[in-house]
């Protein structure tokens, strides 16, 4: 297991908002310390605006470098360019893991996947599963399969990869929800999976399992896996009811699928966040 990582990711915070340094700097303590896994550590790449810039225009580049808040929940902060940028470097590093035959998960903020191509918003500066997925097809993968269990829509990079050739996307989510989004497919790529509130966990495995099955039927060549562990009982963003059992479920589950997969941390605000990604990484892992 290659677990991507930089500790400046803990050198930002606004009082009291959910995307804090903990996510991190807990779930770092939990890998240091646990026996089960083996992990080898990577950092994240340096990016390239000309990669970046595949899935945003050059006004949002420049934006992040502007002192004024995105919007109410996505504050600006200094250095802010610099950290989203990591957390793509780190996508990167991931997707190069994996094409050398490893299983790779990226554990940095900020997340990405509400950025759309000029705006960042819902925690997020800049999308790192879509860059790196557009970065994948443009560097010789054929078919790239997004697979987004956040449970908040997708919605940057369901914009992003709308219709783009060679590329789809599998959303799995509480609807209604933030961002308000992803009641429906769009385009012939997007394929939009809502879960209704507090829907019951057997069921909710039976959503998830569905979105697989339909991935499988896209025959991709590689999985992208944007990893939000929002859907969690006791997140206080949702109100869903998923255990770290279903994350370990999960794990295995794509496992399965028997393609090569990276996946990138986006939500997830309990302070059982270190567990569940643990369990999560055991499935992966075939633990």
């Amino acid at each position: 297991m290659k677990i991507i990582t930089d500790e400046r990711c803990l050198t930002y915070s606004s009082p009291g908002h959910p995307e804090r340094p903990a996510r991190i700097s807990r779930t770092l303590e939990k890998l240091r310390t646990q026996t089960e896994l083996t992990i080898a550590w990577d950092k994240p790449l340096s990016v390239a605006d000309s990669i970046i810039l595949r899935a945003h225009s050059a006004q949002l580049l420049a934006r992040l470098d502007e002192p004024a808040d995105f919007d109410a929940d996505t504050p600006w902060y200094p250095n802010i360019a610099d950290h989203a940028r990591r957390s793509v470097g780190a996508a990167l590093a991931a997707l190069q893991s994996t094409r050398a035959g490893q299983t790779a998960f990226s554990l940095i903020r900020p997340p990405g996947h509400h950025a759309t191509r000029d705006q960042s918003m819902g925690f997020c500066y800049l999308n790192s599963i879509a860059i790196a997925t557009l970065e994948a097809l443009a560097t010789g993968t054929k078919k790239v399969a997004v697979y987004d269990f956040d449970v908040h829509h997708g919605n940057g990079t369901e914009a992003i990869l709308l219709n783009q050739p060679g590329a789809a996307f599998f959303s799995i989510h509480q609807f209604p929800c933030y961002p308000g989004t992803g009641a429906a497919n769009v385009g012939n790529n997007c394929f939009n999976y809502p879960v209704p509130p507090a829907t019951p966990r057997k069921q909710y495995r039976q959503i998830l399992s569905a979105a697989l099955t339909d991935l499988i039927k896209f025959k991709p060549d590689l999985v992208a896996v944007s990893a939000g562990f929002d859907a969690y009982a006791r997140d206080p963003l949702a109100q869903e009811t998923l255990e770290a059992e279903d994350y370990y479920w999960l794990g295995q589950s794509i496992r399965k699928l028997g393609i090569p997969t990276f996946s990138l941390l986006e939500g997830g605000y309990s302070d059982d966040l270190p567990e569940l990604i643990f369990a999560y990484l055991k499935g992966l892992d075939g633990l």
